[in-house]
């Protein structure tokens, strides 16, 4: 293990920002995913952050991160395009008022085609029918480097930075 420097940004969006609605690409579904396996979370997981060093939700138990995933107040939202997973996105709204976008990303094959931000927009919009003050997330330097300019691009403010050291593998 190594320890290496990270910087964590979280932001915060107070009012909804009630995108502008338009059509998806032919073949692209979004599909709910109700209590998720242990193993197909993993898999979303990790090849989704397997190029940006996810290392969180790796740690974690499978009882720990079945709990998680299976709780009533968080949604698991699949994005595949022409029968493929794409990416994903997780709500977590078990704190009240609020929904914590606690992870979303997209499958490194589908990077760059415009679908990243159209359901990042699609997330947004699902968190905000609930009754909620707040939606909010955090990102860090291990991420992709276009995940911080876009959450701003959709409305995102920056509330608080930390550094902290992460060992990885």
């Amino acid at each position: 293990m190594k320890k290496i420097a990270v910087t964590r940004t979280y932001l915060e969006m107070v009012v909804n920002p009630q995108f502008q609605e338009t059509a998806w690409p032919s073949g692209t579904l979004i599909m709910h995913s109700e209590n998720p396996t242990v193993a197909f979370y993993r898999f979303l997981y990790n090849s989704v952050g397997a190029d940006w060093t996810w290392i969180d939700r790796k740690r974690m138990t499978d009882e720990t991160l079945r709990t998680t995933i299976q709780s009533p107040d968080v949604k698991l939202f699949i994005l595949y395009f022409r029968g493929t997973p794409a990416g994903y996105l997780e709500l977590d709204a078990r704190k009240e008022n609020e929904v914590e976008i606690a992870y979303f990303g997209m499958m490194h094959e589908f990077i760059g085609k415009g679908l990243g931000s159209k359901f990042l927009q699609w997330g947004i919009t699902e968190a905000w029918k609930l009754p909620l003050k707040r939606v909010w997330l955090h990102t860090c330097t291990l991420d992709h480097p276009a995940a911080l300019p876009l959450y701003k691009k959709m409305g995102f403010q920056e509330i608080k930075k930390e550094d902290y050291e992460a060992e990885i593998e």
